[in-house]
């Protein structure tokens, strides 16, 4: 039965190696692909996980060492512990990040190991893949701030207060309208949802088509005028937490001229704007005007 501990991480302080103790070995096939791959769990890793529940930025690769033999991490996702000793993974993981019925696991994915069993206990090197890392945090860091921004130049468009905010107290469309947000080496992709629900909230879409050109350009104005103040990034546990497990509550917090910005964040990010050389939004309508979509690119130094 697997051990009930939850992973402790060190991602969000932005560290890419660590050592740690081999507590499980678990296969990760099914019985129509037994061979596909075996999960390795320790006590702590700098390894960030794919979240099964908001599965915005994927998880990371990099390198395990054991003994001298180096093992591929070709992916980390999210494991869980039922009270009954269940173990489940990813999208098979019935309840919420979270739950404290569940303890939680970062797995790190080896395609394979000849003999697990001889790993149990020892030592282990982990090493991230500090540029694939260093990509997906800038990705991610850009995501924030263009939501920021996106909140700002759609203020007007509120007839009433829908009763959420952002950090700056404007009307957080990011937060209700948002669909999906996915986040890969070169880019975030996010998707709004402009229905009838949306439209009971306060906001009005009319004549939104015609003026994305504009929106667009006061989005990367804003963007460009934040990189350019070189704000410092931060991520914090919430409420005073002090646990560093894996499910611990954190936010992405920035400290930009209008004053300082937070959000619930559990992915990883640059440590100062002044990291990214640019960041640029594109903006797009669907046909229907039903999904707003807004690429944002950023460009590391």
């Amino acid at each position: 039965m697997l051990q009930h501990a939850t992973t402790l991480v060190t991602f969000p302080t932005g560290s890419t190696e660590g050592a740690s103790a081999v507590r499980e070995l678990v296969p990760l096939g099914t019985p129509e692909q037994p061979g596909s791959g075996v999960g390795l769990i320790v006590d702590t890793t700098p390894f960030h996980p794919v979240d099964h529940t908001w599965p915005d930025q994927p998880g990371d690769n990099g390198t395990v060492l054991v003994d001298g033999v180096i093992y591929p991490v070709v992916d980390a996702v999210t494991g869980a512990i039922g009270p009954d000793g269940r173990f489940a993974i990813g999208e098979d993981i019935p309840v919420k990040r979270g739950d404290e019925e569940w303890t939680w696991q970062v797995v790190h994915v080896l395609e394979s190991v000849p003999e697990p069993e001889s790993l149990l206990g020892a030592n282990a090197q982990l090493r991230v893949d500090a540029d694939r890392r260093r990509a997906l945090s800038a990705a991610h860091t850009g995501c924030h701030l263009m939501a920021l921004a996106l909140n700002e130049a759609l203020a007007e468009r509120w007839r009433k207060s829908p009763g959420r905010e952002d950090s700056f107290g404007r009307p957080d469309f990011d937060a209700i309208a948002m669909e999906s947000s996915r986040m890969d080496e070169h880019a975030s992709t996010d998707r709004y949802r402009i229905g009838k629900s949306l439209r009971k909230k306060g906001f009005d879409p009319e004549g939104l088509a015609e003026q994305l050109p504009e929106l667009a350009e006061r989005v990367n104005a804003r963007l460009a005028g934040w990189i350019a103040a070189d704000a410092p990034v931060r991520i914090e546990l919430f409420g005073g937490e002090k646990t560093a497990g894996l499910t611990a509550r954190r936010q992405w917090v920035c400290d930009l001229p209008e004053g300082t910005a937070s959000i619930f964040c559990g992915g990883t990010h640059v440590s100062r704007l002044g990291e990214l050389g640019g960041l640029h939004s594109e903006l797009s309508l669907a046909e229907d005007g039903t999904e707003l979509v807004v690429v944002t690119v950023p460009k590391l130094l």
